[in-house]
C-alpha cells in the first residue's frame, strides 16, 4: 500500500451502476455509461470540500475507484483487471443544484476543487477479487452507504474494457465505479468518512478512511456569466436518496436528511430554526411573517393556487388561542395487530425515535387513521418533545393525559382526550414518510400552520409567495373593515370595486 498517487490524465465516472442504487432510482440501465471529473477535483484525505454560497444540494457518494496500471486499448474483458494496479476509497462528490444545467455531463455539478477525495491508502489490485471488494460510507460517525462490488449490475472488469474500446486507459487514470444506495445531502460542519476494503482476501487489507469535512463557502455565483444554481422537487428527491422505508427501523435506506431551509425575503444570511432531521428548516423572517398570518388567509391564498386539499380536518388546540408554526416531522399509526406489536410497538419504536428526534421548530404529525378513540401520545412524550423545543403535535388521533400535556405547555392538535394506551388501537410503523392525517397529505418538510381555525399544510415551494399574499390580504381586509366600522356599507367595499381599490391604493 501506499498513501500516495500520481495526479491522473482522466477521471472517468460511472452514472449508476450498482443494483441498490437503481432499484432507488426506480430505473436499470442496459449498459454503462459515463462522465469525466476534473484532475482538479482531487483531494486527499483530511481536507474539506465547500459547499458553495446560496446551494443547499451537496451530496456524497462513496466509491470503489480503480487506478490503472499498464495502458489499456482494446482490452477484452477477461484481460481487463490485469490492467488495473490498485483499488482505492473516492467520494465522488457532486453539487445537485447544478446538476440540471449540466445536463448529464456534470461539468459543473462534480467538478468542483475538493469534488473528487481519493485515498489515502491503494490496494494492490492482484491481492483482491474483484467480485468482492466492500464500500461504505460514513456520516458523522453513522454508517450510511455498505455494499459489495458483487451488487454492481457491470462487473469491475467491464468498466475496463468497455472503456478501452473507446480510447487509450493510461497510466495513472481512475475510474469511479459509482455509488450504492444510501448516498444523500451533506451540511457544513458534516464529516465524511468512506473506506474500501476486501474483509474476505489475506490480511484483510483496506484503504483506511477517506476523511473529508464540509464547510460553506461565501463567494456567490455571478449569473452575468453563464448558469447558475437552481433546484427544484425532482433534483432534492434524488439528492436526499429517498428509498422505500424500512418498517424495522422507519426510514429509507438514504440518510436521515438535514435542514433544508426555506428562505424568506429580506435576511440573506439568518441561522434556520428546525432540527437536524427536518428535510426543511425556516428562517427566522419567514416564521415571523408565518406567525402573523392567520390560517384562514393562508388557505385562500392556497385555494387560488389550485391547493383545496391542505386542511387537516376534525382537529382542535389542547390550549385555547394556541398558535403553531413549524416543518413536519411525520409519524404512521398502522392498524393493531398481535404479531405486528411484538415486533414494532415495544422497545425503541417508531413513536419513541421521532419524539427523541424532534428539534427546534419542527410539529410532529401524526397519522392515527382518524379514530378519535386512540391515544397518540401522553405527557412523557409530550414532556419529551417540549424539552427538544418541538413546536407541536398534531394528531389525528386522541391524547391521552390531556390535561397534563396542557399543563406541560405543548401545544397539540387533536381530536380531543382518549385514555387509549398504545397498541389497543395502532402499531407505531415509520416515522419521516408521507402520511395522511385528517385527510390530509403531509411530507416530511411541509409547513405546519395551525391557530383558531384549524391546521393546514403548505408546500415549501409556495410557502413565501402564499403568507406573503395572506399579508396583504390581511392589511386590506383591515382596512375594508374600518370602512365598514366608519358606517360604509359592503357592497362595492367587499370586494373592492374599482372606486374603493382607488381609495385603498391612495391611503396606502
Amino acid at each position: 500500500m501506499t498513501d500516495s498517487f500520481a495526479r491522473p490524465g482522466k477521471i472517468i465516472a460511472v452514472h449508476l451502476s450498482y443494483a441498490s442504487r437503481a432499484d432507488q432510482r426506480g430505473r436499470r440501465p442496459a449498459d454503462p455509461s459515463y462522465f469525466f471529473k476534473v484532475a482538479s477535483s482531487i483531494a486527499a484525505s483530511g481536507g474539506t470540500v465547500e459547499r458553495p454560497a446560496g446551494t443547499e444540494l451537496l451530496a456524497f457518494e462513496g466509491e470503489i475507484a480503480l487506478v490503472i496500471g499498464t495502458p489499456a486499448r482494446h482490452v477484452g474483458i477477461d484481460d481487463a483487471w490485469s490492467h488495473v494496479a490498485s483499488v482505492t476509497a473516492a467520494n465522488d462528490l457532486g453539487l445537485y443544484d447544478l446538476r440540471a444545467n449540466d445536463k448529464g455531463s456534470n461539468v459543473r455539478s462534480k467538478g468542483g476543487d475538493g469534488y473528487t477525495p481519493l485515498g489515502p491508502d491503494l490496494i494492490d489490485a492482484r491481492d483482491v477479487d474483484p467480485a468482492d471488494i466492500r464500500v461504505r460510507t460514513w456520516v458523522n460517525g453513522e454508517l450510511r452507504q455498505d455494499d459489495n462490488s458483487s451488487g454492481l449490475i457491470f462487473p469491475l472488469a467491464q468498466f475496463v474494457a468497455d472503456l478501452s474500446q473507446h480510447f487509450t486507459l493510461e497510466t495513472g487514470d481512475i475510474i469511479l465505479t459509482g455509488t450504492p444506495a444510501g448516498s444523500s445531502v451533506i451540511v457544513p460542519g458534516d464529516v465524511v468518512e468512506v473506506e474500501v476494503d476486501a474483509p474476505n482476501a489475506p490480511g484483510a487489507p483496506t484503504s483506511g478512511r477517506l476523511v473529508t469535512t464540509v464547510t460553506q463557502g461565501d463567494v456567490p455565483f455571478d449569473d452575468t456569466l453563464g448558469s447558475v444554481p437552481a433546484v427544484d422537487d425532482t433534483q432534492r428527491t434524488e439528492a436526499w436518496g429517498t428509498t422505500p422505508a424500512d418498517p424495522s427501523t422507519g426510514s429509507g435506506s438514504g440518510s436521515v436528511p438535514a435542514p433544508e431551509p426555506v428562505e424568506g425575503s429580506g435576511s440573506p444570511h439568518p441561522e434556520p430554526v428546525g432540527g437536524s432531521g427536518s428535510l426543511h428548516a425556516l428562517f427566522p423572517d419567514l416564521r415571523a411573517k408565518l406567525e402573523k398570518a392567520p390560517t384562514a388567509g393562508l388557505s385562500s391564498q392556497l385555494r387560488k393556487r389550485g391547493h383545496h386539499s391542505c386542511f387537516i380536518d376534525g382537529v382542535a388546540a389542547n390550549i385555547a388561542g394556541t398558535k403553531i408554526v413549524g416543518t413536519a416531522r411525520t409519524l404512521r399509526f398502522i392498524p393493531a395487530r398481535e404479531d405486528l406489536f411484538k415486533s414494532h410497538g415495544g422497545g425503541y419504536n417508531a413513536q419513541k425515535r421521532l419524539f427523541d428526534a424532534v428539534g427546534e421548530g419542527e410539529v410532529i404529525v401524526i397519522e392515527a387513521r382518524g379514530d378519535a378513540t386512540t391515544g397518540t401520545l401522553g405527557d412523557i412524550l409530550a414532556l419529551r418533545a417540549r424539552t427538544r423545543g418541538a413546536a407541536g403535535v398534531v394528531t389525528d388521533g386522541g391524547v391521552r393525559d390531556f390535561d397534563e400535556v396542557a399543563r406541560i405547555g405543548l401545544p397539540v392538535f387533536s381530536q380531543g382526550a382518549h385514555p387509549s394506551v398504545l397498541g389497543r388501537k395502532h402499531v407505531p410503523w415509520e416515522l419521516d414518510v408521507t402520511i395522511g392525517c385528517g385527510g390530509a397529505a403531509v411530507q416530511p418538510g411541509d409547513i405546519i400552520v395551525g391557530d383558531g381555525d384549524g391546521v393546514i399544510v403548505i408546500p415549501p415551494s409556495l410557502v413565501e409567495e402564499v403568507v406573503d399574499a395572506a399579508l396583504a390580504q390581511e392589511d386590506e381586509d383591515a382596512w375594508i373593515a374600518a370602512q365598514v366600522e366608519a358606517g360604509n356599507k359592503v357592497d362595492g367595499l367587499f370586494p373592492m370595486n374599482a372606486e374603493w381599490r382607488a381609495k385603498y391604493e391612495a391611503g396606502r
